[in-house]
């Protein structure tokens, strides 16, 4: 198990809003700041190679650039085609207003 990973202050994504991060020994993720509660997702649409970063986000559901399928951010569940494999969602800690991943 390793150490807690260091994203970014809570206040760096305002609710409703996402960050890409590029961490060593992980595929790209995108951090969403779900009214509060942080969601930690992989970045590239199960799809095709997409980056939902760039993507639209509606309450708890992005939805790809690309085609426009969808998937629930606190789940990683794909919602609508042409998605159909679900994303991986990696636990966050938040302390002292900092946002971390969570060991794994």
């Amino acid at each position: 198990m390793g150490d807690k990973i260091a994203l970014c202050g809570v206040d760096a994504v305002p609710s409703g809003g996402m960050e890409r991060f590029e961490i060593d020994g992980y595929d790209p993720l995108l951090l969403i700041n779900d009214g509060g509660d942080f969601r930690l997702i992989e970045d590239e649409c199960t799809h095709a190679i997409a980056s939902l970063s760039e993507g639209r986000l509606e309450g708890q559901v992005i939805f790809c650039p690309l085609h426009g399928g969808s998937f629930d951010i606190r789940t990683g569940k794909a919602c609508s085609l042409p998605c159909k494999q679900a994303l991986r969602v990696f636990p966050v800690i938040v302390e002292d207003g900092t946002v971390f991943l969570a060991p794994r």
